[in-house]
């Protein structure tokens, strides 16, 4: 829940105090002349300065703060720039107020008919593409279903999501089993909870993976929530948790190709410290050096972690079945599928990558065509 924030405004000597209800702090000048809402100062569309804030006298004082209602007050400055500054804007700012929905962790009881979509409605009802946008911002995965199966159909859904990240894999990969394939997701083989290329910087944000055919009674998708399965983790080992937040491990990739290597933590936070995903391949990973102790420490923490990513009370199952797509954050919700025999029939996936920030640039500008609307009407 968003702290509340209040400004006390105090004319002798000039200054904009705020106040949390727990603490209070005089505010510098020089954040409140840089958080200029002066039609002048910023270009309309962007909301981008027009001025270079890098600029502004070090030694810039408050002349003058004017109260003029309980939202606003009117500051002067010292290099001459006067405006009337919104408080309510200036809250917005350190609420971190966004338009986009939380995160919701889920375990195996999620409902999913919630993040089921029609593929056909979603291309052509913005309303219905906004919702599933919504859906994925809160749960970190889709199904699409109704989507045609002929090849490439994959690049059409991930540029309407998204951007289409290639790799080496190319712009695309196929998944179906072939003893040479240069990664075990070519075999018919069992793969357990991971998250695609931890070897890669950046790791890629979203994958898709679409169904081609599947006349196999095996492999089977399963997905688990990391955000979850972390809650859990912090509770019952948080010092293993901290080491895998904060201590970065190696993770390789080689083929007769190429060889990729990068080292960062298991567990992937934000700017606070809070946790956003993990980056968790049992096949590519590496402990870091640290005394026996802390070893210990670390290998039973990622080990608890391996045991609630299968654990049934937070893992899903489910056939993907021709004509439908999986779409989901490569971080967040890890991926794997059962074993499958291959005399059963043939199963044939597509899959691509799309940077991260894709749903939520096509969300914001769902939202501001909708507003737009409502505004014209």
């Amino acid at each position: 829940m968003p702290t509340r924030h209040a400004f006390v405004v105090h004319e002798q000597p000039p200054s904009i105090v705020l106040d949390d209800g727990k603490h209070s702090r005089e505010i510098s000048p020089l954040w409140l002349r840089e958080r200029t809402q002066a039609p002048d100062q910023l270009e309309p569309l962007t909301r981008q300065r027009l001025f270079d804030s890098h600029a502004i006298d070090t030694a810039l004082t408050l002349d003058s703060a004017t109260r003029l209602d309980e939202h606003h007050v009117v500051l002067a400055f010292s290099d001459g720039h006067r405006e009337t500054y919104d408080l309510r804007v200036l809250a917005g700012e350190l609420d971190g107020a966004t338009i986009f929905p939380a995160a919701e962790p889920w375990d195996a009881s999620l409902d999913r008919q919630r993040v089921r979509f029609d593929w056909r409605r979603v291309r052509e009802e913005p309303a219905y593409f906004r919702a599933s946008l919504e859906a994925y911002l809160r749960y970190g995965y889709l199904v699409l279903y109704g989507v045609p199966t002929d090849p490439e159909r994959i690049l059409q859904v991930g540029g309407h999501y998204g951007y289409v990240k290639e790799t080496n894999f190319g712009r695309y990969f196929e998944v179906y089993s072939r003893p040479s394939g240069n990664d075990l997701a070519y075999r018919s083989v069992a793969l357990g909870p991971h998250t695609d290329n931890p070897y890669r910087n950046p790791v890629p944000g979203i994958q898709l993976l679409h169904c081609l055919v599947n006349e196999t009674s095996g492999g089977l998708s399963t997905l688990v929530d990391s955000l979850k399965v972390l809650e859990r983790l912090r509770h019952e080992t948080p010092d293993g948790y901290a080491l895998l937040k904060t201590m970065p491990v190696r993770f390789r990739f080689v083929d007769a190709g190429t060889q990729l290597v990068t080292h960062r933590t298991m567990i992937q936070t934000d700017d606070d410290g809070h946790p956003t995903g993990v980056h968790y391949s049992p096949r590519l990973d590496a402990l870091p050096l640290l005394c026996d102790a802390k070893t210990r420490l670390f290998h039973r923490a990622r080990q608890r972690l391996g045991e609630l990513f299968t654990d049934p009370t937070y893992e899903v199952r489910f056939a993907l079945d021709a004509g439908e797509l999986l779409l989901f954050d490569n971080s967040r919700v890890l991926h794997g599928r059962t074993r499958y025999d291959t005399r059963e029939g043939h199963r044939h996936l597509q899959g691509c990558y799309l940077d991260s920030d894709g749903p939520r640039e096509r969300f914001a500008s769902l939202l501001k065509h909708r507003d737009s609307i409502e505004e014209v009407a």
